[in-house]
């Protein structure tokens, strides 16, 4: 590293800048339009997501044409809870510009390759650099234009920041190329199992119901052959040590996996309340979400539910689960409390159809093999991300030498 060379970023870019919101703020955004408006919401790090997505008309981009995004730009959030998250921006929602949360990075292509940039933002020590900047002197963490203009880098020779580029981003493609591969398989499972056991479009069926089901079929409950085991108060029962502890799966986890401010608890929980990859979690109070857990082994936290059966196999209670959702989403919000969220006899209230063995068997010939192959590619992308980030700190300080 004694080789790489020391620049201020704003002598390297061509572009340092953030934008504007529309004049109307929300009012003024489309549900579709030619030019999209990025948003802090939509920069994750080392990912851009779409959720949340504003589109604005050709006359309000034309008064942001100071902050066109180009191809590769990189995106910084500089305000808010998100400071500091850094992406690169999908071709696929050009032609978009960005709101005043939001700085585009472009560095001068002789100098710098902007992949390389990209991770050098991500790597954990500059990120804490960013971050430390960002809450000096202010009451809200912000980043401002001097501030990134003077951030000082240190850069390889244009070879090797692309070599380094390109290990990183293989990896990063394999992430993304399991994330594509999971929302397709989720969507189709989804299908076949609405289309089946909701609207009684499968196989043979002649149309014929008894009593609103099919025969052979029955109601019942979901929670009479489900399980839905609520997690513990885990503040009870904290770790024995520093090194021998489970950390602790809460709303918070379910979202972005483990991290370092996730809590610590006793490995001596009784086994039931103890989380391994491929178990269902269910968050009932607060943000309700549905999730196939595989982010590693953890701790039960209150709030949550284990969600397993003795009698069904897990798709069956999965997709019955996710298919409820929206509704348990609408009795949470109508609860007038600071958090909303289902009580058990909503469980109980809720009723789910129950096929006969011939077709329970056919159904799971096809969707076990399809849960299964979404929980391999999430156990594999938990893997390549350690690998990365693993990489990142090395390869981003000169400490992993290439040959």
């Amino acid at each position: 590293m004694s080789e790489w060379k020391t620049y201020k970023l704003g002598e390297i870019c061509s572009k340092i800048g953030s934008g504007a919101t529309p004049r109307g703020g929300k009012e003024a955004y489309f549900e579709t339009e030619e030019y999209s408006l990025i948003r802090s919401q939509n920069v994750l790090d080392f990912s851009f997501s779409k959720n949340g997505l504003a589109f604005i008309s050709e006359e309000q981009a034309k008064e942001l044409r100071n902050v066109t995004i180009e191809k590769d730009d990189i995106l910084l959030n500089i305000t808010g809870d998100s400071v500091a998250r850094v992406c690169q921006v999908p071709k696929e929602i050009l032609p978009a510009r960005v709101n005043q949360h939001v700085a585009i990075i472009r560095g001068n292509s002789s100098v710098i390759n902007q992949k390389f940039l990209k991770y050098y933002l991500l790597e954990p020590s500059f990120k804490g650099y960013m971050l430390g900047m960002s809450s000096s002197g202010a009451t809200r963490n912000a980043l401002t234009k001097v501030m990134i203009e003077n951030f000082e880098i240190k850069l390889p020779d244009l070879p090797t920041q692309t070599q380094i580029a390109q290990i990183l981003t293989s990896l990063d493609d394999k992430i993304e190329l399991n994330l594509q591969m999971n929302q397709t398989l989720e969507a189709m499972a989804q299908a076949i199992f609405k289309e089946w056991f909701v609207d009684f479009k499968f196989p043979n069926f002649d149309g014929e119901l008894v009593d609103s089901l099919p025969k052979g079929w029955k109601h019942e409950p979901m929670d009479e052959n489900i399980e839905f085991l609520n997690g513990l108060a885990l503040q009870k029962f904290p770790p024995l040590n520093e090194d021998d502890f489970l950390p602790v799966i809460k709303i918070r986890e379910l979202k972005q996996g483990f991290t370092n401010a996730s809590d610590k608890a006793s490995t001596e929980l009784p086994e039931k309340y103890v989380i391994y990859d491929g178990d269902i979690l269910f968050s009932w109070s607060g943000s309700l979400e549905v999730v196939l857990w595989c982010e590693g082994k953890g701790a039960l936290n209150q709030h949550l539910f284990k969600v397993s059966s003795d009698v069904y196999p897990k798709w069956f209670y999965f997709f019955w689960a996710r298919e409820y959702l929206p509704l348990y989403k609408s009795i949470a919000e109508g609860k007038a409390t600071t958090m909303g969220h289902i009580q058990r006899r909503h469980l109980t209230e809720t009723i789910i159809n129950v096929p006969d063995v011939e077709l329970m068997d056919l159904a799971d010939s096809i969707l076990s093999p399809l849960l299964n192959r979404i929980q391999e590619n999430k156990i594999q992308i938990q893997s390549l991300t350690q690998t990365r980030d693993t990489l990142l700190p090395k390869l981003m300080t000169g400490k992993l030498e290439l040959v």
